[in-house]
């Protein structure tokens, strides 16, 4: 499944340079992750709130291709790489609209963790079709 989302580059989020702040593509990548999970069936709160579940980011990366600039409209393409009980990992794709040209790659990994006890946990079996696996 995948799953696509939009930003705008704000002038807020450039540097000196005039294109986009590196960090700001890590925030892009966090919007379209929780878009992703909307879209998919999985309100993301509900999960915090009700099950005490959180999705800790253990690891991120991204390689930039081309530089954003302000107001470029960005779309970013969100796919579960691989999932099991205990982990997910989300690829993502960031291209600018008005010429479709990749501006970067990235990837997060996440560790399941109860909230209470910041410790590893299993992802409950309802969630489990959201990320690709079987219950």
């Amino acid at each position: 499944m995948a799953s696509r989302s939009r930003v705008r580059v704000r002038y807020a989020e450039t540097d000196q340079m005039g294109v986009a702040y590196h960090a700001n593509y890590l925030v892009w990548m966090e919007v379209a992750r929780v878009e992703f999970c909307r879209s998919a069936g999985l309100n993301y709160r509900d999960m915090e709130e009700t099950d005490g579940i959180v999705l800790a980011v253990i690891e991120a990366t991204c390689r930039y291709i081309h530089p954003a600039r302000f107001d470029d409209e960005v779309e970013i393409e969100t796919t579960v790489a691989s999932a099991n009980s205990r982990m997910v990992h989300f690829s993502y794709e960031m291209r600018r609209l008005t010429d479709n040209r990749t501006l970067a790659r990235g990837e997060t990994r996440h560790l399941f963790l109860n909230l209470a006890t910041t410790t590893p946990a299993r992802l409950p079996e309802r969630y489990k079709p959201m990320f690709g696996l079987l219950p």
